[in-house]
């Protein structure tokens, strides 16, 4: 059922329209273009870089510091072999000629506190070796980056303290060069799978950004039910908002990376009995514009990356079972629709909020690097009800090259109006995001 239509003019035609046609055109902006925003974590020999390279550039893998150096923590790693044999420079090299940059989260979850035999000099030798190593200044450069920790609750403060300390000064001596970020953090009191802000305090020397993972979910516990990225009542985009305004008092300058994030899609129904027997799952189509639509939302954000949370999956109707780009290798329409994203948006930035009306239309615009007349604005419904609706869009000033919807599959469908003007055009939106490809007139 239609509702009515939504008219953006013209009571903000000023706002919306600096930049376009006769009026001055926008500053240049330090947002990043999107084929440098788009991430996805993979995991060390699983990840196959030809399959993913169509949707993103920037990978981040889970990285085991017992691969490297066992039992022993003392133990000098191999490198460029991990001490269980792993080749990282096959593993990483092979990712770099498909085009990735790769991000390495260094993970010691499943290494117990008291097994460190020295935790400070153990620390700082592991980094200093792994920064020479792959650093951005090794003869082989293969990671333009490195977290200390993924999600490491089962470490006290005082314990992660301790690690990331040493480690980030190991990396820093290692190589200048390469960037450090910290594990998932969060405000207040840490849990199981974050650290809280207050662990590295008085440390911003020794890192460049800060990491957060956010999740959309409406329900905890057993049910695990995510809602879609707009919902105000859930904490999706509250917690990196607030990470960005802590950011802003006490580490200005750093940057904030969203290093997981995503939707679980299973074609199975839940489990009848067991942990997850009450487990609720998102449908694929709703992955999909889930997955693009929260880029769009972190783009606005003072973010310098966000990455997908997974890159493959096994059908498991789960928690975190069933979130992947792809199953056992097969492209979802996650894939799809991220894949499009990235070659659509994938030269441009974040410029402007055209309009932001809850609960019934957002309209973003972002620029062409290379050529600021390019414009594209992305339109969507922000909700998670299946709402559709006219909504007219004013044209000053400039042309409309193409308009299509994000796909579910390999070909995006075109959009046609539903009616135009000289000055206006209408057309019918839903939770899909529809790109309008612009561009200004030249100055009269």
């Amino acid at each position: 059922m239609m509702a009515k239509t939504t008219k953006l003019w013209p009571w903000m035609v000023a706002a919306a329209f600096l930049g376009m046609g006769a009026v001055p055109a926008p500053q240049p902006i330090e947002k990043p273009l999107f084929r440098d925003f788009m991430g996805l974590n993979g995991h060390t020999i699983l990840f196959k870089p030809e399959v993913y390279a169509p949707a993103v550039r920037s990978v981040r893998d889970y990285h085991p510091l017992d691969w490297d150096t066992g039992d022993d923590t003392s133990s000098s790693p191999p490198f460029p072999k991990a001490r269980n044999g792993v080749d990282w420079n096959a593993v990483y090299g092979s990712w770099k000629a498909a085009g990735f940059e790769t991000e390495a989260c260094v993970i010691f979850d499943n290494l117990a506190p008291d097994k460190w035999k020295d935790p400070r000099r153990d620390a700082f030798a592991y980094g200093k070796s792994l920064a020479k190593a792959f650093g951005p200044s090794a003869p082989k450069p293969l990671l333009a980056a490195v977290e200390i920790g993924n999600e490491p609750g089962l470490y006290d403060d005082a314990s992660y303290r301790t690690i990331f300390e040493n480690m980030a000064t190991g990396l820093r001596e290692g190589d200048p060069r390469l960037k450090i970020g910290t594990c998932a953090l969060s405000l207040g009191k840490g849990d199981r799978y974050s650290k809280s802000v207050k662990c590295i305090e008085g440390l911003e020397r020794l890192y460049d950004f800060l990491n957060i993972h956010t999740y959309a979910e409406a329900e905890a516990w057993p049910t695990w039910r995510r809602s879609y990225p707009e919902d105000p009542g859930i904490p999706y985009l509250k917690n990196v908002e607030a990470l960005i305004a802590w950011r802003d008092k006490h580490a200005p300058g750093k940057e904030v990376r969203i290093t997981e994030f995503g939707w679980d899609a299973s074609t199975k129904p839940a489990p009848p009995t067991g942990d997850f027997a009450r487990w609720v799952g998102s449908t694929e189509t709703e992955q999909a514009q889930y997955l693009v639509r929260s880029f769009l939302l972190f783009s606005k954000l003072d973010v310098a990356r966000a990455y997908i949370y997974f890159f493959d999956d096994k059908d498991e109707p789960q928690l975190h079972g069933s979130s992947g780009l792809t199953r056992n290798g097969k492209p979802k329409p996650a894939f799809h629709a991220v894949a499009h994203l990235q070659q659509t948006l994938g030269d441009y930035r974040f410029a402007r909020v055209v309009k932001e009306d809850a609960g019934e239309v957002y309209v973003y615009e972002f620029v062409r690097g290379d050529d600021p007349a390019r414009r594209i604005w992305a339109v969507w419904s922000p909700t998670g009800s299946g709402k559709t609706r006219k909504l007219e869009l004013p044209m000053l000033g400039v042309d409309l090259l193409r308009s299509e919807r994000m796909p579910l599959g390999t070909e995006a469908e075109p959009i046609r109006p539903i009616a135009t003007t000289p000055e206006t055009i209408t057309i019918e939106i839903g939770e899909a995001p529809i790109y309008l490809h612009l561009k200004a007139r030249p100055k009269s």
